[in-house]
């Protein structure tokens, strides 16, 4: 077997160790990222890539940040370990030219819940992927132990904390538990931060399962002293896939790929991937329907009915007296009290999902009038939405930068068109950092564009123009008299439930964006406070702010339909907002 061993840039520069196994036999094509669980490193998974029954795969593995040969220190934040899957997956397939079509996920523990958490949020592609006792939920075996560790993290956010499990509790097979007590490279340690944001993720992600589709195995193990097995159940059950296993291995401890019968582990791995593969022209056939708008997608309806039928409870269904009664006073307080709070009042006047309203958050100033209300506003801007808010917009800022610096490389003048921008004020700052960009900016709302057009005078700035347009008017696509390589839908479709809709603006898109140009768009796959908006906060047509959200794979779908290949994602540490990249093939 041949093994090689490198490192690979990931999303933040950093360089992360990897290394690769590759049989004998031809992998025609057919790649497998192995993960190793917290605390170990990727050679401790070569006794399971060099399984006969993984031979025809090209296999690859890395070691986390602050795990055996990667030398970059710990992070401290759980979705970093998401973004690093990410960046690798998408380094892999561009070393082997392949597609996320020919890559199955087999990952342990903690990776388990690394890599749940990518298919829900990025909506990635892959063939498959098994999930070996996925750390779901962690026993702490200490009361209030998480809430604890979030107080201590107050005082010391550096805080490491020791791992309690012993190698006796990972697997019975006596020679694998001097083999991990005497491994150099095991990391004992774990950044309290990075354990907390994982029980966090890990419960959001479990409770939205509903909205994976990739083909899954969960092996699940009966005697885990480590994670609680009964929460795998209710991920498994939860999911929409339309291919997807739920194995009992009794008797087992968390090591599943270390104990004595893990032999039983690897035969359900071989065989689920291998029906994942064998159904490869069906896959095909599959992806070639995704762009045909006429063909129904069976997995999209499910993601649209469950988050339908979230909507429709926020809007229709009952509440306990309780929250009721919380909400209410919630609506009499903004209503009687919000003048104190300038985002407050701006929120009553114009909407709270006004372009004027995300001005303010933007800023990120607190003001009010008194002290008290300077208090109420910071409150209000703080709120995790809001806070979500403002990481869009960096990440915006981000991929606009990069898809210049691309454009520009390769002698191309940049025109950017945002269809819906508000005042568009970061399209101001980009306009300004880079003269000689052309940016058009439409919004339906007058005011906005007004406000818009004073800022760009206040600046000097000739190179962005402002336009009063209906996002959603395809025949105000046949008006524009430039071709935009860039175009840019940002914070709009999240606030319109209907696709029918919504097509409009992207069939127009497609009539006008350059061969080859970029789409960059936004989306809200999750939100914690859909129910509170709705009963609490008033839109700009001074009505319940009520919203369906989009699972990305939805939102993908549908920009595929429309001839956009999605190239990469960014998305918050909240799992909330995400800003998508895709190039138009027409």
């Amino acid at each position: 077997m041949k093994t090689t061993q490198n490192t690979f840039k990931t999303f933040d520069n950093q360089e992360l160790f990897y290394r690769t196994w590759e049989h004998d036999v031809p992998s025609n094509g057919k790649i497998v990222i192995l993960l190793h669980r917290g605390h170990e490193h990727s050679e401790r998974l070569e006794s399971i890539a060099s399984k006969k029954e993984f031979e025809g795969y090209k296999i690859y593995s890395y070691d986390n940040r602050g795990h055996g040969q990667t030398k970059v220190a710990p992070t401290y934040e759980f979705m970093d370990l998401v973004r690093d899957l990410d960046s690798f997956v998408r380094f892999v397939c561009k070393l082997e030219k392949k597609k996320e079509e020919d890559v199955f996920v087999v990952a342990n523990s903690v990776a388990g819940v690394v890599a749940s958490t990518w298919v829900h949020d990025f909506a990635p592609q892959i063939r498959g992927m098994a999930l070996v006792a996925p750390a779901f939920k962690i026993k702490l075996y200490f009361p209030f132990a998480k809430e604890f560790l979030k107080l201590a993290i107050m005082v010391k956010p550096k805080l490491n904390i020791k791992s309690y499990v012993k190698s006796k509790f990972l697997t019975h097979n006596v020679e694998e538990q001097k083999r991990y007590n005497e491994d150099a490279l095991i990391t004992p340690n774990i950044p309290a931060r990075q354990l907390t944001t994982l029980l966090d993720t890990a419960q959001r992600v479990v409770a939205d399962a509903s909205l994976i589709s990739t083909p899954t195995l969960v092996l699940s193990a009966t005697k885990d002293y480590v994670v609680d097995s009964a929460i795998q159940g209710d991920f498994y059950a939860k999911l929409s896939s339309n291919k997807k296993r739920f194995v009992k291995l009794e008797g087992f401890f968390h090591g599943v790929l270390y104990e004595e019968e893990h032999q039983k582990a690897v035969d359900e791995i071989a065989e689920f991937m291998e029906e994942c593969f064998f159904s490869e022209s069906e896959a095909s056939a599959s992806n070639k329907a995704r762009l045909k708008p006429s063909v129904p997608n069976s997995l999209i309806e499910k993601h649209i009915d469950f988050t339908q039928a979230e909507k429709d409870k926020i809007a229709y269904g009952s509440l306990p007296m309780c929250k009721e009664a919380f909400y209410a006073l919630q609506r009499f307080s903004i209503k009687k009290f919000g003048f104190m709070s300038k985002g407050m009042s701006i929120g009553n006047k114009y909407g709270f999902d006004s372009g004027v309203t995300l001005d303010h958050v933007y800023a990120n100033k607190p003001e009010g009038k008194t002290f008290v209300g300077k208090i109420i506003d910071k409150n209000y801007i703080n709120s995790i939405g809001w806070r979500g808010i403002r990481q869009r917009k960096i990440n915006m800022i981000s991929s606009v930068q990069k898809k210049i610096e691309a454009l520009e490389a390769e002698g191309e003048k940049v025109v950017i068109l945002d269809i819906a921008g508000g005042p568009a004020r970061y399209l101001v700052e980009i306009a300004k950092a880079n003269p000689n960009v052309e940016v058009h900016v439409r919004d339906y709302q007058e005011q906005n564009v007004q406000e818009g057009e004073a800022l760009a005078k206040e600046q000097g700035l000739e190179n962005i123009s402002y336009e009063v347009c209906d996002a959603f008017d395809l025949a105000s696509y046949d008006e524009v008299e430039f071709t935009p390589n860039i175009v840019i839908v940002s914070g709009v479709f999240e606030l319109f439930s209907d696709n029918a809709l919504i097509g409009n603006a992207m069939q127009g898109i497609a009539k006008l964006i350059e061969k080859e140009g970029y789409l960059l768009y936004t989306g809200q796959p999750w939100h914690p406070q859909l129910e509170l908006i709705a009963n609490v906060l008033g839109n700009h047509q001074q009505e319940k702010w009520i919203m369906r959200r989009r699972s990305q794979y939805e939102l993908d779908t549908l920009f595929v339909e429309h001839g956009f290949e999605k190239e990469q994602m960014l998305i918050d540490d909240w799992g909330i907002f995400t800003v998508s990249s895709a190039q138009f093939k027409g």
